[in-house]
């Protein structure tokens, strides 16, 4: 694998609660009073998707109202709580040494994008990022992917893998021609995630670092080992 297609919420940093809890409100500040385990089954597809599945046939001047109230109220109230998962920037440098192109392909706004790179510290080691300009359309569609895709051409779907947590990235990641390593730090069963395309699972950054060698860039760092070797020859 030459490339690594990271969701960036609830994959690389903590934020699925938050970002339930913050759908909430919205809705209730809207009159819906909807459960945080519904909603919380919903994260990772974005309001374009997600506002239609919970409240059924809306129209888009509501949609974009509901949203638009969400997005200012995640970044007042919640994007601060954010924090990353363990073992991220060590990940990301051992993917880097073995030339692996890291993409964060994410779909929320370009501000909280560039918040969570530098949460995560690793402006220096990520390839290319997506935000919300990126895609007509947000998870399950695969339109961040096929974007993602896009920044590293011309390496090839059959060149990359995803990494996401939610069965939603799963659902993309297939759309676009990607497969992908399901992640459980976003809270989603082990099933849901295989169900929906994840080839292989892990516990977060910390566990596919730890298990490196049982994942799919192995083949990459015994790719770097034999050209450094050919190198010094």
């Amino acid at each position: 694998m030459r490339a690594a297609l990271f969701d960036v919420d609830g994959t690389l940093v903590d934020t699925n609660d938050l970002h339930a809890a913050a759908w909430q409100e919205a809705f209730r500040h809207f009159g819906q009073e909807i459960s945080l385990e519904v909603i919380r089954e919903q994260i990772g597809k974005g309001g374009d998707n997600l506002i239609p599945t919970l409240l059924g046939d809306v129209s888009d001047d509501r949609r974009e109202s509901i949203e638009e109230f969400r997005g200012t109220l995640f970044m007042q109230r919640y994007l601060a709580r954010a924090v990353p998962f363990p073992g991220v920037r060590d990940l990301f440098e051992r993917l880097v040494a073995d030339d692996v192109k890291i993409v964060l392909a994410s779909s929320a706004g370009g501000e909280e994008v560039a918040h969570h790179l530098s949460l995560i510290g690793c402006e220096d080691l990520v390839f290319a990022t997506t935000s919300r300009d990126d895609a007509e359309s947000s998870k399950p569609c695969p339109d961040i992917f096929a974007a993602a895709l896009g920044k590293i051409a011309p390496l090839g779907a059959d060149q990359a893998v995803v990494i996401g947590d939610t069965p939603w990235d799963a659902i993309a990641a297939a759309g676009a021609g990607v497969r992908m390593i399901g992640v459980r730090s976003g809270g989603f069963s082990d099933e849901s995630l295989t169900e929906a395309g994840a080839f292989a699972l892990f516990d977060g950054p910390r566990d596919l670092l730890a298990r490196y060698a049982d994942g799919p860039f192995a083949a990459s760092a015994s790719s770097s080992v034999r050209a450094g070797a050919d190198v010094d020859a």
